[in-house]
């Protein structure tokens, strides 16, 4: 029996590219995501915070799906799909836009690439979207062709991400702006390269375009980033509360819509374009949202790990929503959490009690993101 074999939950849970190469780095759990394995554990998570602020991580990806939408209606057809305005968005672009049902609820919120003008990747959180767009494309009338292809992202994530880049692709790689893309060779190995990534650090993700080169470019990237601090690494709860990005099932949901995440700028009712869901949040606009989505700092001692059940928040007694993430941050020296609450009671400075799984304890509302708010570090 092999090292990998130790890993398996049956055939049904697909593998990556990289999940040998990930397992020989020192990968010691995995969890699912998109009905794939991903990396969980490199060992201590406040010690990945730290390799990933602090210099680079190589983390496994994969499980970020691409529903891959080509032919002469393409662009029509990912508009009907999402709230957010696509009409200027360039070839070579990326955009984090939300996908909606008839309701204004949230299905997914990934990055949309595009790669041509009839060619887009939608680079997926963990829901069945290829599912959602081929269901709705079949009585549309429009001419496309919706598939998964063959594409495995790595992330590249950390202040020395670019001088690993650098020395994988030459200086010219650090004309790549923030969310854009660039197809690119690496000794053989076919890849989409663009300026993103699920860690609110500068990175860069790096789309296979050929699974069969997944362990050759893992050791590749490895290689490159050895006199850079670079270490094998997973996707930061620490860091990525901190800059309040969403968990997809955790901070949103199906029951979740934009307004309540305050998310206006990712919605326009003004365009002629009928997205799915335009009438329905046009509604919520109008009446406001019941919800709203909130920071919290947490008065207890630190937190040993993420959150892995809702804990219930109180106010005078009463019931007011739920923290859907929170963790302990070692640099701010503070537990911080993402909530949802009755919009009432979504007031800065306001004192509320949450039931943690040690019991009730005080926390305060605050702003957030807790950390760079302005997202300068990402964007530089």
């Amino acid at each position: 029996m092999t090292q990998t074999d130790d890993f398996g939950f049956g055939t049904q849970i697909r593998k990556s590219p990289y999940f040998d190469a990930t397992v020989r780095w020192g990968a010691k759990g995995f969890s699912v995501y998109n009905h794939m394995y991903i990396p969980r554990d490199f060992g201590d998570p406040e010690q990945n915070f730290w390799n990933l602020v602090n210099d680079a991580i190589l983390c496994d990806v994969a499980v970020e799906r691409q529903v891959e939408i080509t032919g002469p209606d393409a662009a029509a057809f990912v508009q009907k799909l999402t709230p957010r305005d696509l009409s200027k968005m360039a070839v070579g672009q990326c955009k984090y836009i939300l996908i909606t049902n008839a309701e204004g609820g949230i299905l997914n919120d990934p990055i949309l690439l595009r790669l041509a003008e009839n060619h887009f990747w939608i680079s997926l959180a963990d829901s069945d979207i290829l599912l959602w767009a081929q269901g709705v494309a079949i009585h549309s009338g429009m001419d496309i062709t919706i598939r998964e292809p063959d594409v495995s992202p790595l992330q590249l994530q950390g202040p020395k991400s670019g001088l690993i880049m650098q020395a994988l692709f030459g200086d010219s790689i650090m004309d790549l702006k923030y969310y854009w893309l660039r197809e690119v060779d690496l000794d053989g190995i076919p890849l989409i390269v663009s300026r993103t990534g699920w860690s609110s650090e500068l990175g860069y993700e790096l789309y296979l375009r050929d699974g069969s080169k997944g362990d050759l470019l893992w050791e590749r990237i490895m290689a490159a980033g050895m006199e850079f601090g670079l270490k094998p690494g997973h996707t930061s709860s620490i860091r990525r509360i901190e800059g309040g990005m969403l968990s997809y099932h955790a901070d949103a949901d199906i029951n979740t819509n934009p307004y309540e995440l305050g998310y206006d700028r990712l919605v326009n009712l003004d365009m002629d374009a009928e997205f799915i869901g335009k009438a329905a949040l046009r509604s919520i606009k109008e009446e406001g949202p019941k919800r709203k989505q909130i920071g919290l700092v947490i008065d207890c001692d630190p937190l040993t790990g993420p959150n892995t059940t809702f804990w219930t928040i109180n106010q005078s007694g009463e019931e007011i929503g739920k923290v859907t993430s929170a963790v302990y941050s070692p640099r701010l020296e503070k537990n911080i959490a993402l909530a949802m609450v009755s919009a009432d009671a979504a007031v800065l400075g306001a004192e509320v009690e949450v039931v943690t799984k040690s019991g009730p304890t005080k926390a305060t509302v605050v702003e957030f993101p807790f950390y760079d708010p302005k997202k300068q570090i990402a964007a530089a």
